[in-house]
């Protein structure tokens, strides 16, 4: 079994309620498919970088599973027939994938860890008058 991420958009004239209808259908056709379901999240409603179908926003989703090769193929087959489905991707991770989406989960990457924290003094004393 390989590891894959499919993320796909919902088109925004859903409920929050009939949005998460939808990502529970997909996760119980994975499920029932014997896929291993390894990590999902909403990422709620966002503006889409160009207008699909005449709609500038969508609600993003994100799934991480493992499953056989065979089930992708029957997967965007029934992404394609749900006219709610705006846009799909489904991608292999392989190893450096699957260890960047890891150190995500773990929040790694949060804005508060970007920044290092300094000391005030330190501040003062770099700065050029």
């Amino acid at each position: 079994m390989k590891q894959y991420e499919t993320i796909f958009i919902v088109t925004p004239l859903l409920t929050e309620e009939q949005m998460k209808e939808v990502a529970g259908k997909y996760r119980d056709y994975l499920s029932s498919n014997q896929a291993e379901i390894v990590h999902e999240e909403s990422w709620g409603l966002m503006k889409l970088a160009y207008p699909i179908k005449k709609k500038s926003t969508g609600f993003y989703y994100l799934i991480e599973f493992r499953a056989n090769p065979d089930l992708i193929n029957k997967l965007e087959i029934e992404y394609k027939r749900d006219e709610r489905i705006m846009r799909f991707l489904t991608i292999y991770q392989d190893k450096y994938a699957i260890e960047f989406s890891e150190r995500r989960k773990r929040g790694d990457f949060n804005r508060e860890n970007k920044k290092p924290k300094v000391k005030v003094e330190e501040e003062v004393a770099t700065k050029r008058y």
